[in-house]
């Protein structure tokens, strides 16, 4: 008598669900180089920082008109509110390409694609490990940076409030929580760039296209925000929404401009996770 394993044409003990497990793949991805140098670049972005203002001096004491970056050294939570500030524009932009835009792709470009489809993993079930551990290696990215800058802020100008330019301050606990509702809207504001590079890995075999391409549309969206005679089409820019969680850090913050961003971001990239899988299951991988 058959089995239903056999009546279904598949090895006994198969479990579709069972394929390329998150762990296997997220070792393979921790492991490879370019994961541990832009781990490295952004562990080391805010001691670079540090000399900088070492060696500039008290940035408040240059200008009469007080920035964030003017309150950098005012404390440890001050300044990683700063790295966020500096980085948020463009290098947060790059490990999320590169960790959604190079997973699938660089499995093309290695010719090693059809072997894993063929072990067998399901179409589905290979997207969806790689697209969750990308994204999953994007939000500790992100995490990475504020913690490295926070403990390295609050070693060189002490543990204290967050003061607010525009008048105030946040005690360190409140500052604390408020930094984490900051990262949080960042990687939800990038999800665009994770779905457009994602989008791409599954379109080519070259990962710096994938990657490159994410990186080049997101500087488009940028330049184009920058474009005031857009009007209110500028709303619909998710770049024009990256900034809002600069509100999170008020003494009352501020929320619909967070709301807004993130909605704009999440349906874009809904649209954009949704194309690559209806693109790939379709697509006839030969590499």
């Amino acid at each position: 008598m058959s089995t239903l394993a056999e009546s279904a044409g598949t090895a006994p003990g198969y479990r579709a669900g069972r394929t390329l497990p998150l762990r296997v793949e997220l070792v393979r991805q921790l492991k490879r180089r370019r994961t541990l140098i832009m781990g490295a670049i952004l562990a080391v972005l805010p001691f670079v920082l540090l000399i900088a203002f070492a060696i500039g001096g008290d940035p408040a004491d240059r200008n009469g008109r007080v920035t964030l970056m003017d309150t950098a050294t005012a404390s440890g939570a001050n300044f990683a509110a700063v790295n966020l500030f500096v980085s948020a524009g463009f290098l947060l932009v790059i490990p999320v390409a590169l960790f959604c835009g190079d997973t699938v792709a660089s499995e093309a470009s290695w010719s090693s694609l059809r072997y894993l489809l063929a072990a067998p993993v399901p179409r589905a079930r290979l997207l969806w490990s790689k697209l969750a551990v990308g994204l999953g290696l994007s939000l500790a990215a992100m995490v990475l940076l504020p913690v490295v800058a926070l403990a390295a802020g609050t070693a060189a100008y002490g543990w204290g409030p967050l003061q607010i330019p525009t008048g105030g301050t946040l005690d360190a606990v409140t500052a604390a929580g408020r930094l984490v509702v900051v990262v949080a809207y960042l990687f939800v504001s990038q999800l665009v760039t994770a779905g457009l590079a994602f989008w791409l890995s599954t379109r080519t075999d070259a990962p710096l296209g994938a990657v490159g391409g994410a990186v080049g549309l997101t500087i488009v969206g940028n330049v184009l925000d920058a474009v005031t005679a857009l009007g209110h089409w500028r709303d619909f820019l998710p770049a024009h929404w990256q900034f809002a969680w600069a509100d999170a850090v008020q003494p009352r913050p501020e929320w619909s401009g967070m709301i807004q961003g993130a909605a704009v971001s999440v349906t874009y990239a809904l649209v954009l996770f949704a194309l690559a899988f209806r693109g790939f299951a379709r697509k006839d991988v030969v590499s």
